[in-house]
């Protein structure tokens, strides 16, 4: 029996455009292997999809809604032969250049829309042998800029005349929250903080919360489906918090599930942040801050 195995050198697997991606091809065998080539695929692409409630309103759109490939190529590793028993290991070094026309962007897992880099082996082998592949994910992001972005500090103030998509305000309690986001252009690599103070509320509190939300967008001529998703709730307030008290925000952004603010032609990864106080009776008090994520 043979294994396939791929690994980079690099621990973190996190790459930049125009590095090399440097690593082995491993194979391991009690016995001889004959083998009619080993090739490595390197594949990145932008996979989008509709949400069910979107199907029906763009039928040709999702019909029509391809992967976008940023880099795809094919290298021989190894010709046809024999690989001896025991661990042998094939050096390779692959350059990390998109298509023509295309950038790389950053590895992000969303809902409807997927960033994703690989690196897939395959070894053919003769008949009646089955042929052995290995897939790894490598992550890509964009390197390091000398301009940093600029705090963008946001002040607020809730109270029930604030409050949208309300008919009968009549009806709420009276309440009066206020605080601010130290920025709403936040580095990836920093969390994002700020300071919420319940000045008074009539109503006993249950929780107060902060949400990461990401807003994505897929769309072309027949049109545009955007779909907002949760991507982490924080606690920051148990029970019927004193009032005013300065309270904390402190949220790490998740790697992966996030990637720098991103709008291309096609598509659209963006990202806010829900203040939620929930009442004891469970109605909510929300307040929403579109924040832009950068690297730097």
């Amino acid at each position: 029996m043979a294994f396939l195995d791929i690994r980079l050198k690099k621990v973190n697997k996190i790459y930049h455009e125009g590095d090399v991606l440097a690593g082995l091809v491993v194979v391991q065998s009690k016995s001889d292997v004959q083998h009619q080539g080993i090739t490595l695929v390197v594949d990145g692409s932008v996979n989008l999809q509709l949400s069910s409630k979107n199907v029906g309103l763009f039928e040709a759109f999702y019909n029509s809604i391809k992967p976008i490939q940023l880099l795809n190529y094919v290298v021989n590793v190894a010709k046809p032969g024999k690989i001896p028993a025991g661990k042998t290991e094939i050096p390779f070094e692959l350059p990390l250049k998109p298509k023509a026309n295309k950038n790389l962007y950053e590895t992000y897992h969303g809902v409807f829309v997927n960033i994703q880099y690989t690196i897939k082996g395959e070894m053919k082998r003769p008949l009646l042998a089955k042929d052995l592949t290995k897939s790894i994910e490598f992550i890509v992001e964009y390197k390091d800029q000398k301009e940093k972005a600029q705090p963008k500090p946001v002040s607020f103030a809730i109270t029930p005349e604030s409050l949208q998509n309300i008919k009968d305000k009549g009806g709420l309690p009276r309440f009066s929250i206020k605080g601010k986001l130290d920025s709403a252009i936040c580095c990836i690599k920093n969390p994002l903080t700020g300071t919420v103070v319940i000045e008074y509320c009539d109503a006993p509190i249950k929780s107060v919360e902060i949400q990461l939300v990401r807003v994505e967008t897929c769309g072309c001529a027949e049109g545009y489906a955007r779909d907002a998703t949760e991507i982490q709730n924080i606690q920051i307030g148990e029970g019927d918090v004193c009032r005013g008290i300065t309270i904390p925000m402190y949220m790490v952004f998740p790697r992966l599930f996030t990637c720098p603010t991103l709008a291309t032609s096609n598509f659209k990864v963006e990202f806010e942040i829900n203040l939620v106080v929930v009442l004891q009776d469970d109605h909510l008090i929300t307040e929403n801050f579109p924040v832009k994520l950068t690297r730097f």
